[in-house]
């Protein structure tokens, strides 16, 4: 069955290239990326690790661990680093799984169950589902996933801002509109009554009977 959000994470043990790691064991009580790619030394993907290593620091920020898998083995992440280097100026400090036996890839249900146990021999054509990113907060769930085509290179200031509203809306009973950005007015749900809002918010604006927009809260 395919993945939904709010369906827990499928845990697994897999070698990265910085050692063997248990993942929901790795995720601990904090935020966790995970970023598939269907192939190593493909151009795409490696302007993705080179720009998403010089994003980490802004999910460390957040409480937020970042982790790739690509479906090759750890020794081919290896070299690959350095390609992701030379193209972005970047150094990846983030784990890489390698999945060679796509059994990572078959579990998150990106590639069927009858692709194979090897990915030796297998193009990225072959394994372009693998393209997908899983947003997992503490309680192990999936809050977000995104799948992108190959030649679409994924947009990670997206995914921070994604973060930015799920952890904010995590704490408070509100939702962020179309477009929002950190310290925008944002959305407060219907749970809360007027009387309630008032209460908890402050002021706020009635736009429609269902939309009631107020300050962002503070954390």
């Amino acid at each position: 069955m395919s993945l939904r959000i709010n369906d827990i994470a499928p845990d697994f043990t897999a070698e990265t290239t910085q050692g063997t790691i248990s993942f929901h064991d790795w995720i601990g009580d904090g935020w966790a990326i995970l970023f598939s790619h269907p192939k190593n030394f493909t151009p795409v993907c490696t302007t993705e690790l080179g720009t998403m290593a010089g994003l980490e620091s802004e999910f460390k920020k957040r409480n937020v661990k970042i982790i790739g898998i690509s479906v090759d083995p750890v020794a081919s992440h290896d070299k690959w680093q350095a390609d992701i280097k030379t193209a972005t100026g970047q150094t990846v400090h983030y784990p890489l799984i390698g999945d060679k036996d796509l059994k990572v890839a078959k579990l998150y249900d990106m590639l069927p169950a009858g692709a194979g146990e090897t990915s030796e021999g297998r193009t990225p054509a072959d394994n372009a589902t693998v393209r997908s990113v899983y947003v997992i907060g503490p309680d192990k769930k999936i809050k977000l996933v995104l799948t992108y085509p190959m030649t679409t290179g994924r947009n990670f200031d997206e995914i921070l801002r994604a973060v930015d509203s799920m952890q904010l809306t995590a704490k408070h009973q509100v939702a962020t509109p179309a477009n929002w950005k950190q310290g925008e007015d944002v959305i407060i749900t219907a749970a809360v009554s007027n009387e309630d809002a008032i209460k908890r918010f402050g002021a706020f604006e009635t736009i429609l009977p269902y939309l009631r927009k107020t300050k962002q809260p503070s954390a």
